[in-house]
């Protein structure tokens, strides 16, 4: 007997648990098959909470997804901005040695006048 009644207690309460989930899924209901009209406004308002509270949702996580792009915008800005002062840098360091063999070939050709001149010097000395 003692048996029976757990048994009994087990079932009411897995079936009371099936039947209270199925109650309690939120979403959109079809509102049209309710026959009086405090059910069917009843109805109609549950739809608007849900979509009341999906839209709330999908506003904050559109909200979120704007942010971490902008975030991701201004580190790639700055990443640029080191970029061109690296580019720059590397730019002036490139002239320099440029200039400074600009001025080479200059002290090259009076090098070559100042090895003829000693020439000659020798010629006369013979």
């Amino acid at each position: 007997m003692r048996r029976r009644t757990i048994l009994a207690m087990t079932l009411v309460t897995i079936l009371g648990a099936a039947k209270a989930q199925a109650q309690d899924v939120p979403g959109i209901e079809i509102c049209t098959v309710e026959k009086t009209m405090e059910r069917r406004t009843s109805c109609l308002q549950s739809n608007v909470n849900f979509l009341q509270q999906t839209l709330g949702k999908l506003r904050l996580d559109q909200q979120q997804r704007l942010d971490a792009a902008n975030r991701q915008v201004e580190a790639l800005k700055a990443t640029v901005v080191a970029l061109q002062k690296t580019v720059e840098e590397l730019q002036a360091a490139q002239k320099k040695p440029v200039s400074a063999a600009k001025e080479a070939p200059a002290a090259a050709k009076d090098a070559p006048a100042a090895k003829d001149a000693p020439a000659p010097a020798k010629d006369a000395a013979k």
